[in-house]
């Protein structure tokens, strides 16, 4: 693979050695059957209720939440929430595969005008979707090749090389290293090493007792360690791949070399220092587009909500975090709109920013020092013009920093043409973005919404809502755009969550109204989220009616 041989810490070295010869011995697995991955799915789920509340609290602490505040519930959703889910839909589809032969899709797959296959993937059947999140529907959009009669690529469930792979785990959401990890054995058929990032490394027990029924089987160990532990790891010949949630910076310096000079090189020659697969996640500008239009009162304040839920959710480090809300610059309600933005945002509390580099990142953003380095404002900056602050445009802040933006159009559809164009051509970034779109629009330019959407060079596409849900539901596979290689990485190569095992998945969209009763429970608004959280976990870890009922119950009364 890599020759050079990079210092690793006294501290942490041991671990790391026993954690490769643990998972590179004789006695490990070679196979893993369908009846094996169902098995190994259902213990996971029964672990991962031992360990929930643990893991909850050890996440409130170290982002400094407090008892009782209903911030709490982002990381009941974003971490136990989230992984339960998973593999709950992924053990339906084991066992929809095992009886059926194919995985249980919940509707019937339609030729678009566009060329691609539109699979619906969501509301999940056995987990009561259609009620929890009425109103919400998503598919998975394929490319040609696929076609009705190739819908789906069962392949990596005959692996039988289980072949060792290095996951690079995330550190701001805990549930992604999760279920990287998750997907990568259980899916893809591969055994794992997860190095935690540092700063969430304090999961590594929780981890290691959710998913004991892997490590047991010899298919995962995980690790901690600072940035040599991770240079080493790669460079590793004992790896078969590797998989990284990050930056674009570490995805080509493992790719391409430490320093600029050797990247540029390397890239012109196109010599990459890596010589096996990587798969990656790596952020996103992501845009908020507003289709100009007539919206009520309401439709406005919800919408309005709706983007700054984007914005403060896990203290805006996320990679789907809204960066960059597009609007028009003729649209009679635009001064309304982001006056609704930002009353909504200055009524948020500040939160603690525990991720590395923030304060800094924040000044350079907004232009100015922050008050507190430890707690920074929510910030929206009207009218950003790509040519004067390129960067607010073309770098992945990873701050709560969004800029807006307004397009010339004579009519909606001109501005939805430019608008599609402009995130295309001139906004960094392949993940996701959203489009909200005025009720009479959608009705009436219906097909030129769809060619928008199969327009829009992003893996995930959500209609009058926030793309979190398309990774949030697990039925959506979820990645940037296919496009993407080595040398031009944008957000990423490859996808994860696609536990309906579909091929040449180009897309999933998520479709929505403009309001929705009661408020979604990602919305700081509502009155009791962390309840409705835990409900939601005991729902998908245990499906019946009645953990139904006391989902609903909970958005009444915690």
């Amino acid at each position: 693979m890599i020759q050079q041989q990079p210092h690793v810490s006294d501290e942490a070295a041991p671990a790391v050695a026993q954690a490769l010869q643990d998972l590179t011995t004789d006695d490990s697995p070679r196979s893993l059957p369908l009846e094996e991955r169902i098995r190994l799915t259902r213990e996971c789920l029964s672990c991962l209720s031992t360990v929930a509340q643990e893991w909850v609290e050890l996440s409130c602490q170290a982002k400094r939440i407090p008892a009782g505040s209903p911030v709490r519930a982002e990381e009941v959703l974003a971490g136990p929430v989230s992984v339960a889910r998973y593999l709950q839909v992924l053990l339906l589809s084991f066992e929809s595969i095992a009886r059926t032969g194919a995985p249980p899709l919940p509707g019937t797959p339609v030729e678009s005008s566009t060329g691609l296959t539109r699979v619906p993937v969501f509301p999940a059947s056995g987990i009561y979707d259609s009620l929890v999140f009425y109103g919400l529907k998503a598919e998975a959009w394929l490319n040609r090749s696929g076609g009705k009669n190739g819908l789906f690529d069962l392949s990596v469930l005959e692996n039988h090389t289980l072949p060792l792979t290095l996951v690079l785990g995330a550190g701001n959401v805990s549930a992604i290293p999760a279920t990287d990890v998750l997907t990568k054995i259980l899916q893809d058929g591969e055994r794992v090493l997860l190095k935690m990032n540092p700063v969430n490394e304090y999961l590594q027990p929780v981890f290691e007792q959710a998913f004991q029924p892997l490590i047991a089987a010899g298919l995962l160990r995980i690790v901690c360690g600072d940035s040599s532990i991770g240079a080493s790891l790669v460079e590793q010949p004992v790896f078969e791949r590797i998989h990284i949630t990050g930056s674009t910076q570490t995805h080509d310096a493992i790719v391409w070399g430490a320093t600029a000079d050797e990247r540029s090189t390397r890239k012109e020659e196109n010599q990459p220092r890596l010589q096996v697969p990587i798969s990656s996640e790596l952020g996103n500008v992501s845009p908020w587009i507003v289709v100009p239009g007539e919206y009520s009162e309401k439709q406005l304040r919800f919408q309005a909500e709706n983007v700054v839920a984007s914005i403060v959710n896990n203290a805006s480090f996320n990679c789907l975090a809204t960066k960059l809300i597009v609007t028009a610059v003729h649209w009679k309600q635009r001064d309304r709109f982001l006056s609704l933005v930002e009353e909504r945002l200055s009524q948020i509390p500040l939160r603690y920013a525990y991720y590395p580099g923030a304060a800094d990142r924040w000044a350079r953003f907004a232009g100015e020092l922050p008050p507190d380095e430890d707690y920074l404002p929510w910030k929206l900056m009207r009218d950003a013009d790509p040519r004067e602050s390129p960067h607010l445009f073309q770098e992945e802040s990873f701050v709560c920093v969004c800029a807006e933006t307004a397009l010339e159009g004579d009519s909606a559809v001109e501005f939805l043409e430019r608008a599609v164009t402009f995130v295309n051509e001139d906004v960094w970034g392949t993940l996701c973005a959203t489009i909200t779109v005025p009720d009479r629009f959608r009705k009436q330019q219906a097909d030129q919404l769809e060619q928008a959407i199969a327009r829009l060079n992003y893996g995930a596409v959500a209609i009058n809502h926030w793309p979190a849900l398309n990774y949030a539901f697990m039925t959506t596979p979820w990645g940037g755009a296919p496009e993407a290689d080595l040398r031009d990485v944008a957000s990423g190569i490859g996808n994860v969550h696609n536990t309906y095992f579909l091929a040449g998945v180009e897309k999933t969209v998520l479709f929505g109204p403009l309001t929705l009763i009661p408020h979604p429970v990602w919305f700081a608004s509502h009155p009791h989220p962390e309840a409705v959280g835990w409900r939601l976990f005991d729902l998908y870890t245990r499906p019946s009616l009645g953990g139904l009922m006391k989902v609903g119950l909970s958005v009444v009364k915690p």
